[in-house]
């Protein structure tokens, strides 16, 4: 079970959406750092997991503090970075600059993750990360009204944007930089790889 995975005991069920000093407010839910974040117990083990899902808590936990999502053990950078497994399906592009909000994945738990995860199976690519910056929020926005509703996908907002005032956040979301393929299992590579290797 990922560490960053909830079980079913661990949701909570939103009260009414209102309006405090012109922003989105939740009945018992303080801002933190100007984000008004969806609301999570903390009892990991309890009831039934939720694969498909993410404990927002667990989950900054892990990206502000380079925890591995899956065992919640320190990641250890070497001269490329941090260890990161990322859904990258190609398209021609390079993953610089990358905005995800998938924490990173110790070397140990990156064959189980690829694995277990079957939407992407097949998709994944393992680099390594020199630089992150975590000031997006992944959220959803709402209407601006006495009783907000939501409106549109779910979308990331940046530090700094006065529309995080009507986001419910969810997750952190970090631009990853001086990215290094180490690892492309449909190629087998367990080594820096060239750039041209992820290209479709």
């Amino acid at each position: 079970m990922p560490y960053i995975a909830p079980w079913s005991a661990e949701r909570v069920e939103l009260s009414r959406l209102t309006v405090v000093s012109g922003a989105l407010a939740v009945k018992g839910q303080r801002r933190a750092a100007g984000v008004l974040w969806k609301p999570w117990r903390d009892k990991p083990g309890v009831g039934k997991p939720a694969f498909a899902k993410v404990h927002g808590p667990r989950q900054r936990e892990c990206m502000l503090r380079k925890l591995c999502q899956v065992c919640r053990c320190r990641v250890a950078p070497n001269e490329f970075g941090w260890p990161w497994l990322l859904d990258h399906r190609g398209e021609g592009a390079w993953p610089e600059a990358e905005v995800t909000t998938h924490p990173p994945t110790c070397e140990e738990c990156q064959p189980v993750a690829q694995l277990q995860c079957t939407p992407n199976r097949g998709n994944f690519v393992s680099v390594r990360v020199g630089r992150l910056v975590t000031d997006g929020v992944h959220g959803q926005m709402y209407q601006r009204a006495a009783h907000p509703i939501p409106v549109g996908k779910e979308r990331v907002l940046y530090a700094g944007d006065a529309r995080l005032r009507w986001m419910l956040g969810a997750q952190i979301a970090a631009t990853l930089l001086d990215v290094t393929v180490v690892g492309v299992p449909s190629l087998g590579t367990q080594a820096p790889a060239l750039r041209e290797a992820v290209r479709r």
